[in-house]
């Protein structure tokens, strides 16, 4: 008997035993999560961190990442408001535990996860610290370059990127309903995190960024990994501000500086009033950037 179509009865007993490392020091009670419609069949849910993409349709659902363990009651809950369908798929964007914190509940559901090959490895040896992840939490279907799903109608293409934001990310092309799930590689919140210890660039970041605008067309709506629904030309201007700021910290970086003196320097400070604080992100594009050099 499928266990998928008993997720919403389960998920409770699940949590109990989910590792919750990920989520350590942060109140999750008060945590909505809401569904909104992108295009067709194709939804985005909202809650604590990335942004999940749903397709749904009579075949089932297809997730893209699933926050943090402790919503996944919740997720499932939203996910219930749009259909009764087991999830079929569930595809991680990416390492970082806010996009998939939920694997192990998941797991444990039935619900097969699909990764590119790094994301597998990267979460067997332990990401940011944290231990390794169980064997369940792992991504048991693994693509080097691209996979395609066919499903509710929709083609589905799953496209590995450049190293940008880690070296394992993929962005999401529902063909049809002409949307793209870009997970963190762009966000409309700020400036681009770039994880320089999980592989990620700030070269690659451009690259991935100019994939996804070729791939896109005046009318594709874009989920990023976290904030709103945006657009090609969103991605255009974002793209320009990585290559402004990237040309300005390998100016400085070249110069011999370190990261306490760039900080000082405050090379974004007439865009952060467009873009917001440059702080959390700098240590992680400084390192890029050199690393680059």
């Amino acid at each position: 008997m499928n266990k998928q179509l008993f997720v919403a009865s389960s998920v409770p007993a699940l949590l109990l035993g989910a590792s919750l490392a990920l989520a350590q020091g942060q109140d999750f009670s008060q945590v909505q999560v809401t569904a909104h419609q992108v295009s067709g069949n194709v939804y985005y849910l909202q809650g604590a961190g990335g942004n999940i993409g749903l397709l749904i349709g009579d075949d089932g659902v297809l997730m893209v990442d699933d926050q943090f363990a402790p919503l996944t009651e919740k997720i499932v809950a939203a996910i219930r408001t749009l259909s009764q369908g087991p999830i079929r798929f569930l595809i991680n964007t990416h390492v970082h535990g806010d996009h998939v914190g939920g694997n192990e509940n998941f797991g444990n559901m039935g619900v097969p996860i699909v990764a590119h090959d790094n994301v597998r490895v990267r979460l067997r040896r332990g990401v940011n610290n944290a231990p390794p992840a169980p064997d369940v939490a792992l991504p048991i279907l693994t693509y080097g370059d691209a996979v395609t799903f066919h499903m509710n109608g929709e083609e589905i293409r799953v496209v590995k990127v450049p190293p940008a934001h880690t070296d394992g990310d993929s962005i999401i092309h529902f063909v049809n309903a002409d949307v793209i799930h870009m997970g963190d590689v762009f966000r409309t919140t700020g400036y681009p995190g770039v994880d320089a210890g999980n592989g990620g660039s700030v070269k690659g970041t451009i690259e991935a960024l100019q994939m996804a605008i070729d791939m896109a067309g005046p009318d594709t709506k874009i989920l990023p990994g976290h904030g709103v629904v945006a657009t090609r030309d969103d991605m255009i201007e974002f793209r320009d501000m990585v290559v402004e700021v990237q040309r300005r910290i390998s100016a400085l970086v070249e110069q011999g500086m370190t990261l306490e003196q760039v900080v000082a320097a405050k090379p974004t400070a007439d865009l952060d009033e467009r873009w917001g604080s440059f702080e959390r992100f700098l240590p992680g594009f400084y390192q890029a950037v050199k690393n680059e050099l």
